[in-house]
């Protein structure tokens, strides 16, 4: 058995910006007057860290209340967004659809997403049926904690223990690779986000693909 846990932005979407947008519409009204959040790096990160780390640039108290307020305004606005510029990346829509059909292959997702948000932009795109459990923001504001939520609720699911060589984390960013190596499971990069080869090689992951459009290549991995 074979477990595929999925990263979102960067690996199975490009938002097009779409987030950035939304969060930064949601804090201008709730301030009142107008962010910039395009000195944040928050590619690989939890939304709990960017919450964190918007709240630390504007000096504002993260106060859990004005947290929820600010989520729950993103997640309102992120559809309208996503209509706007959002697009699934190349090949990622029959890797998903192949692998479900797979009696030796589970997936899930391990994000940075709040699972509210994941649910809005991959139900955005009709593959959010596609993913029966995940790790998700909810979870922890540290991105290293999630790999033990997955881990758990894949084998509750599947009701399996995996194999570590089996689990392979899916992503875009050091970040995830750096997940995978914490819980001591496969890594495979794509450049699909926003870090190139020449970024993403030197945290070693098992396998380095530029997309997802070849299902040879893909399946080559795991096989």
């Amino acid at each position: 058995m074979k477990l595929l846990l999925w990263d979102i932005d960067g690996t199975i979407l490009a938002s097009g910006g779409a987030g950035m947008r939304s969060l930064e519409n949601s804090l201008s009204n709730i301030l009142e007057f107008d962010v910039d959040l395009s000195d944040i790096d928050w590619a690989g990160r939890t939304d709990q860290w960017i919450t964190q780390a918007i709240f630390a640039k504007y000096d504002v108290e993260p106060s859990p209340s004005l947290a929820n307020r600010l989520i729950d305004a993103y997640l309102a606005e992120l559809p309208n967004h996503l209509a706007q510029s959002a697009q699934v990346l190349p090949g990622v829509r029959n890797r998903l659809a192949e692998a479900a059909a797979r009696p030796d292959v589970v997936q899930g997702l391990l994000t940075g997403n709040l699972e509210r948000g994941a649910k809005i932009k991959l139900g955005h795109f009709d593959l959010w049926h596609h993913f029966p459990f995940g790790a998700f923001a909810d979870d922890s504001a540290v991105r290293n904690d999630l790999g033990p939520h997955a881990l758990r609720r894949a084998a509750a699911h599947a009701n399996h223990q995996f194999d570590p060589f089996n689990v392979w984390i899916i992503g875009d960013t050091p970040h995830d690779i750096e997940c995978g190596k914490v819980i001591g499971v496969r890594t495979l990069a794509v450049t699909t986000g926003h870090h190139t080869a020449a970024q993403l090689t030197p945290h070693q992951p098992d396998a380095l693909l530029d997309d997802l459009s070849d299902e040879t290549r893909f399946w080559n991995l795991f096989d």
